[in-house]
């Protein structure tokens, strides 16, 4: 069986290796070589170097600001998300009634779409904030804790569902033998449980990490980068550069360039820290 999988393995890998190269190789190279030229469409690229790259640390502070805010919120984002689901995860595994129709009620925010659930929770803000003579575009910190508000409430229970199958592989044996050496629940989460779903934590922080880092639907409709620019995430801060201004195609360009490395930079050393956590366990 073995033989045969290695000698039709080429076969079944060919139509998607094309896919990926049409699909996500060669605009991606062509996206590098756009981020060091001036245009309005491929055809009229003109190399302009590293002109581009100093526009963009240089254009008024408006990426390094949008930098620092998308770190500000995945950091929070990331650690909230992933306590709450797991601490969810733990209690819904525990057994007792209504626990399928509790999964079921975490996970629906999910399938909800981003645009939907700004616009949503834009007007719940807003309506909290109204006695108070303000809005959620008053100020940068209402924006912000309003999208690490709505991405705790779309996330969790998707998180919430990876943990549970996570929680429902630990061997019973495990649970029983630390029971029988006096462990108490905490002491039996935090040194069997938790060790035990390493891959299903490697997953989630992975998906929160770079789901954070490439927030634009939720960030546009909250907030819009309002008031000013102050609240403008990443995905947004390039997006309003590459179609917002005339001439400035290439500098979104580069601004996405960097974007990418960032993003896949931390993607990585999450995945490398945490599966070292797993070999180590």
């Amino acid at each position: 069986m073995q033989k045969a999988l290695k000698k039709y393995f080429a076969f079944f890998t060919f139509p998607t290796l094309i896919a990926f190269t049409i699909a996500f190789f060669l605009p991606f190279i062509v996206g590098i070589f756009l981020s060091f030229a001036k245009f309005t469409t491929v055809l009229d690229a003109q190399w302009v170097g590293l002109g581009n790259y100093v526009k963009a640390f240089s254009d008024g502070n408006d990426f390094l600001n949008a930098l620092w805010f998308t770190v500000k919120f995945a950091v929070v984002s990331v650690i909230t998300e992933n306590i709450i689901a797991f601490f969810l995860a733990v209690l819904l595994t525990r057994g007792g009634r209504g626990t399928n129709f509790f999964r079921t009620v975490f996970f629906m925010p999910n399938l909800i779409g981003g645009i939907v659930l700004g616009y949503i929770w834009q007007t719940i803000f807003n309506a909290v904030l109204r006695p108070y003579a303000m809005t959620l575009t008053t100020n940068a910190k209402y924006g912000f804790w309003g999208l690490v508000i709505l991405m705790n409430w779309q996330m969790i229970g998707y998180m919430m569902v990876i943990y549970i199958a996570g929680i429902q592989n630990v061997p019973e044996e495990l649970i029983d033998a630390a029971k029988v050496d006096g462990a108490s629940r905490s002491q039996t989460l935090w040194n069997v449980t938790v060790p035990m779903v390493m891959p299903s934590i490697t997953i989630c922080l992975f998906l929160t990490l770079t789901n954070a880092f490439k927030l634009f639907d939720q960030n546009l409709a909250l907030t819009n980068g309002a008031p000013g620019k102050s609240s403008e995430m990443l995905a947004l801060n390039i997006y309003n550069t590459f179609y917002g201004t005339i001439g400035f195609e290439g500098v979104g360009q580069a601004k996405a360039v960097i974007f990418t490395i960032i993003v896949a930079g931390i993607s990585f050393l999450q995945i490398r820290a945490t599966r070292k956590k797993e070999v180590e366990n």
